[in-house]
């Protein structure tokens, strides 16, 4: 039976390619560098994980480059031409401004194909945060739901999907524009390992420090917890890595000892967001009763 509708990630989004053929999804490919070397495929195509991250480990710079108008222009005519609906899932608004792109650029396509359906929504997250809400796409497109619909679904449930993140070196985010450089000294002093929060805007906030690599990962854990209501279950955790499965495995290992989760998944994160973390990135999503703004008053000091 054919889709009711396209569905198209940008390579922020990490997510396996078995998952992405299985499902007929669409990638618009995040063009990243590696010291000189431009890589427009996004994903792993051309470069292996193990070699990104060394290099970065070795003092390798790497940059990204947001999605341009034009860009969405190409993508979007060609939906608009065969008059078919679509729904893309963009990076974060608060990390870049792909998705600002993207309505620049549906703007100009409605002056062509004013009643074009095609439905940018600003994920306000990126790596595993961004495959959670794909997956929710994904199951309401299989329950019949239209494009339209599955937007404003997402655009409700998406402020109820909460993601953390432990990192080795808070300097790979201050280099990128994604946290202030005072953050990032503070964070790096040795053994201590920061604990940051994606915010209700898709911004991340440092929140707090611990000490080692182990109590990082069970702070992790401590986070979920105290979002659930006494014996709880959790349908899915979400788990992705810069190259260092183990702590992936073990953080998944250190939730299911106390909480009751019905499914994990571990995803490697991509270049495109690894180009800001760096290696030994851990990031923990799970959907919540609560709202990040409702997480935030309850459980953050301001």
């Amino acid at each position: 039976m054919k889709n009711s509708f396209s569905i198209v990630v940008d390579t922020s989004c990490d997510v396996s390619q078995e998952y992405l053929k299985a499902n007929d999804i669409k990638v618009m490919p995040i063009t990243f560098m590696l010291g000189d070397v431009e890589h427009e495929m996004g994903y792993w195509q051309n470069i292996t994980a193990e070699d990104f991250y060394n290099a970065l480990g070795d003092g390798a710079i790497a940059k990204t480059a947001q999605i341009n108008p034009d860009a969405f222009v190409a993508s979007f005519s060609e939906y608009a031409s065969k008059d078919e609906d679509v729904l893309y899932l963009v990076l974060s608004s608060g990390l870049s401004a792909t998705f600002q792109s993207s309505q620049i650029a549906l703007a100009e396509i409605k002056e062509t194909y004013p009643n074009c359906n095609i439905y940018p929504v600003d994920g306000i997250g990126a790596t595993i945060l961004n495959t959670a809400l794909l997956e929710m796409i994904v199951d309401k497109r299989a329950e019949g739901l239209s494009a339209a619909e599955t937007a404003e679904y997402i655009d409700k449930i998406k402020h109820h999907v909460l993601g953390f993140v432990t990192v080795d070196d808070l300097m790979y985010l201050h280099r990128g524009g994604r946290l202030s450089k005072l953050s990032a000294i503070g964070g790096s002093i040795i053994g201590i390992k920061p604990i940051i929060c994606i915010e209700p805007d898709g911004t991340l906030a440092l929140k707090s420090k611990v000490r080692g690599r182990e109590a990082a990962l069970r702070h992790l854990a401590t986070l979920l917890k105290q979002s659930l209501a006494p014996n709880a279950t959790v349908d899915t955790i979400y788990i992705s890595h810069s190259n260092c499965e183990d702590d992936a495995l073990k953080l998944a290992d250190i939730v299911k000892a106390d909480v009751n989760v019905n499914r994990v998944v571990i995803q490697m994160l991509g270049p495109v967001i690894g180009a800001h973390v760096g290696p030994g990135a851990v990031v923990l999503v799970f959907e919540s009763d609560l709202t990040r703004e409702q997480y935030n008053n309850t459980f953050f000091v301001k």
